[in-house]
């Protein structure tokens, strides 16, 4: 797992936060796959890239888990540069035999509605690019709702992490294998 705050568990118990449900998940199902969360609070998709080639080799992971460009887009940061490095973090875990699941988040809306859009293209059009499945909306259900908000608006509270798995385990359980 690839990640920024979303998914490191930013001001919650880390340990209930939705990797380590998904890994709970996993196990209960009887999935042969353990869930290695190496997201970084602040991330962007340059720091995956960075961490990617040493993370493959430590772990040799079935399954990449990438969730970047949150920062990227709240940074102001290139929409080029951030598709190109999630092309190349994509590449690489194809060519370590990796299947990789795209995870997208959405900015908030004062970015404007013309980013926002390419921002969300970006995502559409790599998972089209390299036929990756794409959870578009991770926080479908979550993102501006204040139930399940903490209080700076940006970060999911432990109350959300459930809801968040259930986002994921819909696009991920069809990819697993249960051998």
């Amino acid at each position: 797992m690839l990640g920024d705050s979303l998914s490191a568990g930013y001001g919650i118990d880390e340990k209930k936060g939705w990797v380590n449900l998904l890994n709970k998940e996993l196990q209960n199902n009887h999935y042969p796959y353990q869930i290695v969360n190496m997201s970084t609070s602040g991330d962007t998709t340059s720091n995956g890239l960075a961490k990617l080639p040493q993370v493959l080799q430590t772990y040799r992971p079935a399954f990449v888990l990438l969730q970047l460009g949150a920062n990227d887009g709240l940074r102001g940061l290139s929409l080029t540069q951030m598709k190109s490095n999630l092309a190349q973090l994509i590449e690489i875990s194809q060519k370590a035999n990796a299947k990789v699941l795209l995870i997208a988040t959405l900015l908030p809306p004062n970015y404007g509605p013309v980013y926002l859009e390419k921002f969300k293209q970006v995502y559409r059009d790599l998972a089209k690019q390299y036929k990756i499945p794409l959870i578009p909306m991770f926080l479908e259900g979550v993102a501006g709702n204040p139930v399940f908000m903490q209080k700076d608006g940006l970060h999911p509270n432990q109350q959300a992490q459930s809801k968040i798995l259930a986002n994921i385990w819909t696009t991920l359980m069809p990819m697993l294998d249960k051998e």
